[in-house]
């Protein structure tokens, strides 16, 4: 079973910065890819960022250029560095890891940390 924990979300007023940590169970080098969704009220669940394990990135439009997404394989843990927030990046953060295995792809979440942009 794996485990993600995520942390350090909170309250940031408009244009501040945050740093989000998910530390996994397990070492993160046997995962795909691991990533950070967010799921604001009364949306459905949306892409932010992800890295794969040779250190390959993929943002959403909608922060590119604002939020970072890194590994430091030795803490089995993912990071995400959001800059120049706004409003609109409110949500509850959720951390991700996927393997394929056998061909079949599994995928596991954390419960989610709460970032809220204050105007």
């Amino acid at each position: 079973q794996v485990q993600l924990v995520e942390s350090g979300g909170g309250l940031v007023q408009a244009g501040g910065s945050l740093r989000l940590s998910c530390a996994a169970s397990r070492s993160i080098t046997s995962f795909d890819a691991m990533g950070w969704y967010r799921q604001a009220p009364g949306k459905q669940r949306e892409l932010a960022a992800t890295i794969t394990t040779d250190g390959s990135t993929n943002y959403a439009d909608s922060v590119k250029g604002r939020f970072t997404i890194s590994r430091d394989n030795a803490k089995n843990t993912v990071y995400l560095q959001m800059n120049s927030l706004k409003p609109e990046d409110t949500a509850v953060y959720y951390c991700n890891a996927q393997i394929v295995l056998f061909g079949r792809q599994y995928a596991y979440w954390g419960q989610g940390t709460q970032v809220t942009v204050s105007s």
